[in-house]
């Protein structure tokens, strides 16, 4: 598949486990070129050249940070998005039904080369596939450093969570076309159904309709924030009062406050944010129907 090439973002680790885990992408990838990623950001560089070099499928070979990178860097461009989920947290690729432990068959779906197109939405005119967060999220992911992830790896967002839990949230001003809420302490902003792992967050989401599935947490500590999340996994439907759940096409979110952004994980810098979506732009290599 001369067409095809892989950005392998390794995760963090030793040389010894930087070079396993490209070893075992060339494998799997054989005749196409495979290129590793040496710092934060460089696989959205990657992806654009690759674009201007001609290849028209760009696989991303890691978690949803280096598919979030990917995307941006294909775009508005005709070629392909594939994955090879190997980062700690691989949602968008849970969220498109992929094998999550099956490397050989999700290499196998890159070359049956069936394409589903879903929506591609921005914050800020920075794309994302799946999520966004404007508030407690991004306040975590800001605080917990790389050492600290080395060390305890998921548990160190719990660990960052509990030590913000304590604080006073911001308020948050909420404009949309479809929302009666005004105001909220921590707002989250998804393309898919999932977030955080196989967690059915976005009740009514479907990666292709065109619309944001928007979770407002109203004014609310963040300690009751956490509780309620809970809530809103495991329950069916979003019912309670200190909750807004609504859908729309564009989002803007303000502050008085410096409150920041995640987009797939990564921080994306901070309020004011304008939320726009364009329909079933993005090409995927996904499972057949």
């Amino acid at each position: 598949m001369t067409d095809t090439i892989v950005i392998l973002n390794p995760t963090a680790g030793s040389p010894e486990h930087v070079r396993s885990w490209q070893e075992r992408t060339e494998s799997l990838a054989g005749d196409c070129p495979v290129r590793v990623t040496s710092h934060s950001g460089e696989a959205e560089a990657l992806a654009r050249n690759a674009v201007e070099e001609g290849f028209t499928r760009i696989v991303a070979a890691g978690g949803d940070g280096t598919v979030s990178q990917v995307a941006n860097g294909l775009a508005g461009s005709n070629a392909t998005l594939g994955l090879l989920p190997m980062g700690s947290v691989n949602v968008f690729a849970m969220e498109l039904g992929l094998p999550m432990h099956n490397l050989q068959r999700c290499w196998d779906i890159i070359e049956d080369t069936n394409v589903r197109l879903v929506d591609l939405p921005s914050a800020n005119e920075k794309y994302f596939v799946q999520l966004a967060g404007v508030g407690l999220d991004a306040q975590v992911v800001k605080e917990t450093s790389l050492a600290f992830k080395r060390s305890f790896g998921p548990l160190s967002y719990l660990i960052s969570a509990a030590h913000i839990a304590a604080r006073q949230p911001p308020n948050l001003i909420i404009e949309s076309e479809h929302s009666s809420v005004e105001e909220g302490s921590f707002v989250l902003v998804g393309n898919g159904r999932l977030y955080g792992g196989p967690f059915p967050f976005f009740k009514h989401a479907v990666i292709d309709d065109g619309l944001f599935d928007v979770v407002v947490f109203k004014r609310l500590g963040y300690l009751e924030i956490i509780k309620y999340l809970q809530d809103v996994v495991f329950r069916s439907d979003i019912k309670v009062p200190e909750i807004e759940y609504f859908q729309t096409r564009q989002l803007r979110i303000t502050s008085e406050q410096d409150v920041p952004l995640e987009l797939d994980g990564e921080l994306a810098g901070n309020c004011p944010v304008d939320f726009r979506i364009r329909k079933r732009a993005l090409r995927v290599l996904a499972p057949s129907p």
